[in-house]
């Protein structure tokens, strides 16, 4: 039989987070965001589940091409724009927008070719400091890419470094608000955090105090089931719902007197006698290698927790508590298990000094995916 390891992907709740995403933000429109193959999730798997998006945000051609290929016909956004000239000739065929963040990009449409001009989000650097067109430089940006024949219309665009802290987002809007205040064109301002957090009504867009109203929102994590503001709020605490779940079964126990150790380098010694799982899960599945002992996991729906280090193929559990588990018994190392208990990727990822994007995002290639409702 196969290695018993599985992700689990669940549809429903994908549905769920797109939707409690539109209802923070009613008067946006959502891009539904699937750059890093959908957060790990497999474009081609989540794409139902989406549906009810108004467009799919991505990275890069080969993501476009194949949400193309799935058969959506509406908006698709490339998030970081074309990277070279022939790019171009794709965003054509495919009908893709595209940001515009650099002079280059901004050249590279002054010498293309096409007839159906392009839809392009131009994109201010309001404090993130990695992509966009500083404050003093975005109109002058605008007015370039508004002389050009091959651009039709100009969205505005930016993105929050803080909205999912103390800081929040009001610093960057006003700036941003400041320098757009006249200029035409549709807003995309939000991203999970700011979505969640800082929302408001487009309606009072001329409200100064209304930060991040926006005509297209960018959830991202929110909509695969993780809190963006983790541990301030946890997932349910915005009505998330976990979207993939890594299970998987005990394959051994053991049992270890006091003083003796589990796993390389002994860095675990038992204080009392106990009784622990060896779990085919390790960090060759995706599972952070430096998840400490007391890491939580799942045992048949109870809450118990790790021992040791995690090797490559197996870790361990404490199974002390748990006499009715062993050989065979359900382990869930993130998401939801059988009997409906629910353990946060956000509290994993946190125990290895991360976030749940990259966990989602390190899922290997070896662990079997399987879709369901």
């Amino acid at each position: 039989m196969p290695r018993p390891i599985q992700a689990s992907l669940h549809i429903g709740a994908l549905a769920n987070n797109l939707a409690r995403s539109r209802a923070a933000a009613p008067d946006a429109r959502v891009w539904a965001i699937v750059k890093a193959n959908a957060y790990g999730h497999g474009i081609e798997r989540v794409f139902e589940g989406l549906r009810a998006a108004d467009g799919f945000a991505l990275l890069d051609l080969d993501e476009a091409q194949r949400v193309r290929t799935l058969g959506w016909r509406g908006p698709v956004l490339l998030l970081e724009g074309v990277f070279e000239q022939r790019d171009l000739e794709l965003c054509s065929r495919l009908d893709l927008w595209h940001a515009v963040h650099c002079d280059e990009q901004i050249d590279m449409l002054a010498t293309h070719k096409t007839h159906v001009p392009h839809r392009v989000f131009l994109k201010m650097n309001s404090g993130m400091n990695r992509l966009g067109f500083t404050p003093s430089r975005y109109r002058s940006a605008w007015t370039r890419l508004n002389a050009l024949p091959q651009v039709d219309e100009i969205s505005l665009m930016t993105h929050f470094s803080d909205a999912d802290g103390a800081r929040g987002v009001a610093e960057q809007m006003a700036v941003f608000a400041s320098v757009t205040r006249d200029l035409p064109g549709e807003r995309s301002l939000s991203n999970s955090a700011a979505t969640l957090r800082h929302s408001l009504p487009l309606d009072a867009a001329s409200d100064a105090n209304n930060w991040a109203a926006s005509d297209w929102i960018r959830p991202g994590i929110a909509v695969y089931g993780s809190a963006p503001d983790f541990p301030e709020h946890s997932a349910s605490d915005w009505g998330l719902q976990p979207t993939m779940t890594l299970s998987a079964k005990i394959i051994a126990t053991q049992t270890l007197s006091i003083g003796e150790s589990v796993g390389y380098g002994s860095s675990f010694v038992a204080e009392q006698p106990m009784r622990i799982g060896v779990v085919a899960c390790g960090y060759a599945d995706g599972y952070p290698r430096i998840c400490p002992t007391g890491t939580p996991v799942l045992v048949n729906g109870v809450r118990s927790h790790t021992v040791g280090r995690v090797s490559m193929d197996m870790l361990a559990i404490d199974l002390t508590a748990l006499p009715a588990a062993g050989f065979g018994s359900e382990v869930t190392l993130w998401g939801r298990a059988a009997n409906g208990a629910v353990l946060s990727i956000d509290e994993v990822a946190r125990c290895a000094g991360t976030v749940g994007y990259e966990l989602m995002c390190a899922l290997a290639q070896r662990v079997p995916v399987v879709v369901a409702a």
